[in-house]
């Protein structure tokens, strides 16, 4: 975590600003131009507290449960201020580990498999990436310079290296610990990685020029609400992407879908072993059929994507299109199409007293 950083974060429930308390810098980062504090403590100005670990800050609503042996090394009264949170916010504690759970597991182990040396990202390399996510937010590279980006579920996070490389200024969220890897694999000093819940994102409101979530909001608990909790980031004049999965007519989809409906109760480690021992020898077999290009990690990334997340929505364009209409945004564009899903943007008005009706 760089120190600049704590102009855009704040607390994920209170919205209130971030005082750091610093435990420890590492110095001499090669790809960061300023010392990387890897660890300290972020106070909210009521209750709550957040770790920063590995030079990165843990801005979930349960860090506090999730780090309890960082804390107890690091905060005398750790006992008292998790005393009070838990007395006063049992609900949202409750909630927060149930719809979470899983699914910081599942992607936790998917991205576990990633090859940051020899594997591509949904078969794409880097320029193939980067191209991508053009087309999506209907930007070009020029268009990125001097820009402020939220990416909202980064899972590798190689595509945010990739836009800072372009001039932009990226924060990259994700609620697994793959965003470890991802921050240890940057190369560029504006692209900045939290991890954080979608639901209940830790950034300033009103301040993105682009918020993009690609594959990511179809994989919570309501697609739509966690739609509505990213769209106060955005700034006035700003742009909202989301890539969704949208539904498909195909008997292996149908078949995949339903047999998701049979793991789902599986423990964790019962279901991978299941998948590679059915699923996957079968995947390998007719990918290699038609002429596929991925290596076994690669495979085994997309079965894990299609069969462990504990959520797996879809939608049409047109019902997204309302989500984005009805929040004030206008510009509404389906940009791309594919076989699995579509992005679809939406443009903030630079007045929001006149951006939606009363």
């Amino acid at each position: 975590m760089q120190e600049r950083m704590l102009t855009f974060l704040c607390c994920p429930v209170t919205r209130s600003p971030l005082r750091l308390v610093l435990l420890a810098n590492s110095n001499g980062e090669k790809n960061h131009a300023a010392p990387v504090i890897s660890e300290a403590i972020l106070f909210a100005e009521e209750d709550w507290f957040f770790p920063v670990t590995g030079g990165i800050p843990r801005l979930t609503v349960e860090a506090f449960l999730d780090y309890e042996d960082f804390f107890r090394r690091h905060l005398p009264d750790y006992d008292d201020r998790r005393r009070r949170l838990e007395l006063k916010y049992p609900a949202l504690i409750a909630y927060v580990r149930r719809k979470n759970k899983r699914t910081k597991e599942s992607f936790s182990r998917e991205w576990s498999f990633y090859d940051y040396e020899e594997d591509r990202t949904w078969n794409a390399n880097e320029e193939d990436m980067l191209q991508r996510f053009l087309r999506e937010t209907n930007e070009d590279r020029d268009g990125l310079r001097g820009k402020i980006i939220f990416d909202a579920g980064c899972g590798n996070g190689q595509l945010d290296t990739l836009i800072a490389r372009q001039g932009a200024i990226v924060i990259a969220m994700d609620l697994s610990l793959s965003i470890e890897r991802a921050f240890l694999q940057n190369t560029h000093p504006d692209a900045w990685y939290i991890q954080g819940d979608v639901q209940f994102p830790p950034l300033a409101f009103s301040l993105f020029d682009i918020v993009h979530s690609s594959g990511v909001l179809h994989h919570t608990n309501n697609t739509e609400l966690s739609f509505s909790c990213l769209s106060p980031c955005v700034r006035p004049g700003g742009k909202y992407s989301v890539w969704l999965y949208h539904p498909r007519k195909d008997m292996m989809h149908r078949l995949f879908n339903t047999l998701r409906v049979f793991l789902s109760p599986l423990p964790a480690g019962l279901r991978y072993f299941f998948l590679r021992l059915t699923i996957y020898p079968v995947s390998y077999l007719i990918k290699k059929i038609k002429g596929s290009r991925q290596n076994r990690r690669e495979m085994i990334i997309d079965i894990l994507d299609w069969f462990t997340p504990e959520y797996r929505r879809e939608h049409h364009p047109d019902e997204v299109a309302a989500w984005l209409t009805k929040r004030g945004y206008h510009s509404v564009l389906v940009t791309t199409t594919d076989t699995f899903g579509f992005n679809i943007i939406g443009e903030m008005a630079d007045d929001l007293s006149i951006s939606a009706p009363e």
